[in-house]
């Protein structure tokens, strides 16, 4: 299982930008999603990058298999995103073959936080992001009804 955990700074820098996140005062696509711990059931705040491809919201976990990942899947994909105001979310994980054209445009957008995880130039071939796609999650958002 792939999971680069992040340094103390990195986690102390992403509390700070889930705060500025939650009041929609970070730059485009930067958000806090809200999901039920797995173990405690107590609600987990993550800044995190929305990526749009053709139409469609994605969530992409540049570090792997994180506990946002595994909160959000014994969560069935029930989630909050904060920006402004709280809302409820449903998110679908993408098999690997699908997560590529994802995987390419969160890199393009998100590449100099990001390109250390991916160890891919954001202009690399599609195929390279096939190859990586296991190791990186990728889910689709869409509002809850």
């Amino acid at each position: 299982m792939f999971y680069h955990k992040p340094a103390l700074f990195t986690r102390i820098l992403n509390r700070t930008f889930s705060v500025f996140a939650s009041f929609g005062l970070t730059p485009s696509g930067m958000v806090t999603i809200e999901i039920a711990g797995r173990r405690s059931g107590q609600t987990r705040a993550n800044v995190v990058t929305l990526v749009e491809v053709d139409g469609a919201r994605y969530l992409v976990s540049p570090r792997g298999q994180t506990e946002w990942v595994r909160n959000l899947r014994a969560a069935n994909g029930e989630l909050a995103i904060r920006h402004r105001r709280r809302r409820r979310f449903r998110a679908e994980e993408l098999p690997a073959e699908q997560r590529a054209p994802v995987l390419k445009a969160y890199l393009k957008k998100t590449a100099l936080a990001t390109r250390q995880h991916f160890g891919l130039a954001p202009d690399a071939p599609i195929e390279e992001f096939e190859r990586i796609a296991a190791r990186h999650p990728a889910y689709r958002i869409t509002e809850a009804g």
